[in-house]
């Protein structure tokens, strides 16, 4: 048995999901297409509006297949884009291992080789409408008129709205200096929660994003630390907000007042900054907001010398959906073409294309360990962290606190929780990191033993 075009028109659920799946028959939406002909598997992956792929396997042989989206259709565009153009240009798909994952879904299924009950049936479903294009209809001049005309106007009353809440957010802080950060400190949760919801009324949605976490932030820390923590969010929040006002639509600053731009609009972008290298997981963060909203952060290392030192890849979706897989593996090293969003200090970045590659050492550490977070936070001064690469070093205990200490012992910066008890006192040949100013966050580091992971 094998995978053809009447194949795809049998199990597509529905004329509707054939064409989705056409809309998703791109090479440059599939960064990942391989097939084992042995095993008869076909894998791939397709870049959705998240900063990780969907990961898509099917078995040739049986019609068998799995993908890692959300989708309650059986089986999803994803899955049904990549059997279609494995239908019609199997050439296109180049021989691979099988992967680790494609290998535990082929552990967990239950494939017995007998036919299905009940023969997926092709009526009413068509290949070549779901390509068909309808032919677009002149618009009316003045039709057209009027929706460019709502649109500067709605454009005119966001721009408003959000002057309106950065104003607000000034005043609210300006309040809380006045009546005692004490006071505020006894009830921050309620406090940011309402200030919070008027940034979401003045659709600065990330400004109320970032509100919401700083309770979270402030009283994790011991009670003389919190304090401290509290003053500095706050200027931080001030230095945002005039900084909006002065220059509304510079990117970095639009992205962290408002909302991000398009995934599309970032890849589109001909003066995007593009960097083919090679890159490592170094680790991950995975934190859920007040608003059910989870945020899953890849941090990635650049393992050549040109181009960005570190790259974050974010990903945005509702708690209710559970635990994503993700297509990056921490530790994982691969080839790719990342694309930036724009900004002083580019950072944030999306996978445009991607393949495997041999194992690569890290590059040098800089001398001076915390130089490049005094880059980014001279750039991007209302940024929460920074990464950086730390040079040789160790990982001691005093009292109760832990620190990285600088071979040589000249520097000393504290950790933000305990390590792991197996790397206390071992030497750390370098170290990526995570620095808000005040403490580190250790992801991961190469040690005489190999990598290991610092991030839970």
């Amino acid at each position: 048995m094998t995978i053809t075009t009447d194949t795809v028109t049998a199990l597509a659920p529905d004329q509707a999901s054939l064409k989705a799946a056409s809309k998703l028959m791109k090479a440059a939406k599939w960064p990942v297409r391989l097939r084992d002909e042995v095993s008869n598997l076909v894998w791939g992956e397709c870049q959705g509006s998240g900063a990780n792929p969907y990961r898509v396997v099917f078995d040739a042989s049986d019609q068998g297949y799995k993908c890692t989206c959300p989708s309650r259709k059986f089986p999803c565009k994803h899955t049904l884009a990549l059997m279609w153009m494995y239908a019609e240009t199997p050439a296109d798909f180049g021989a691979g291992d099988v992967p680790d994952w494609v290998t535990d879904w082929l552990g967990r299924r239950r494939k017995t080789g007998a036919a299905p009950a009940d023969k997926p049936s092709s009526k009413g479903k068509s290949l070549s409408l779901a390509r068909a294009e309808k032919p677009e209809k002149p618009e009316d001049p003045a039709a057209i008129a009027r929706r460019e005309a709502a649109a500067k106007k709605r454009a005119e009353e966001t721009e408003a709205a959000l002057l309106t809440a950065v104003d607000d957010l000034e005043v609210w802080i300006e309040d809380q200096l006045r009546t005692g950060l004490g006071a505020l400190l006894n009830d921050l949760p309620t406090r940011c929660r309402a200030i919070a919801a008027r940034m979401v009324d003045g659709k600065a949605g990330a400004l109320a994003g970032r509100i919401d976490e700083i309770p979270g932030r402030v009283l994790a820390l011991t009670g003389e630390e919190r304090l401290d923590a509290l003053i500095a969010q706050l200027g931080k929040l001030v230095i945002l907000t005039r900084a909006f006002r002065a220059d509304p639509q510079q990117p970095d600053i639009r992205r962290a007042v408002a909302t991000a731009e398009k995934r599309e609009d970032v890849l589109a972008d001909p003066n995007a900054l593009r960097v083919k290298s090679t890159w490592e997981v170094v680790g991950e963060r995975v934190t859920t907001r007040r608003d059910d909203l989870v945020i899953h952060a890849k941090w990635l290392l650049n393992l050549q010398a040109h181009g960005p030192r570190f790259a974050l890849l974010l990903d945005f979706f509702p708690a209710s959906l559970g635990r994503r897989s993700t297509a990056f593996a921490n530790g994982e090293q691969f080839e790719a073409e990342l694309v930036f969003y724009p900004a002083r200090a580019p950072l944030r970045a999306l996978v445009d294309q991607r393949k495997t590659c041999d194992p690569k050492a890290w590059p040098a550490p800089e001398a001076e360990p915390l130089a490049e977070a005094a880059r980014f936070e001279t750039a991007l001064p209302w940024n929460e962290v920074a990464p950086v690469l730390l040079p040789p070093g160790r990982i001691a205990l005093s009292g109760k606190r832990s620190w990285w200490t600088a071979a040589g012992g000249d520097l000393s910066l504290p950790l933000d929780q305990p390590p792991p008890d197996a790397v206390t006192g071992m030497a750390l040949e370098a170290a990526s990191a995570l620095w808000d100013g005040a403490r580190l966050s250790l992801l991961s580091a190469q040690t005489d033993w190999g990598r290991v992971a610092l991030d839970g």
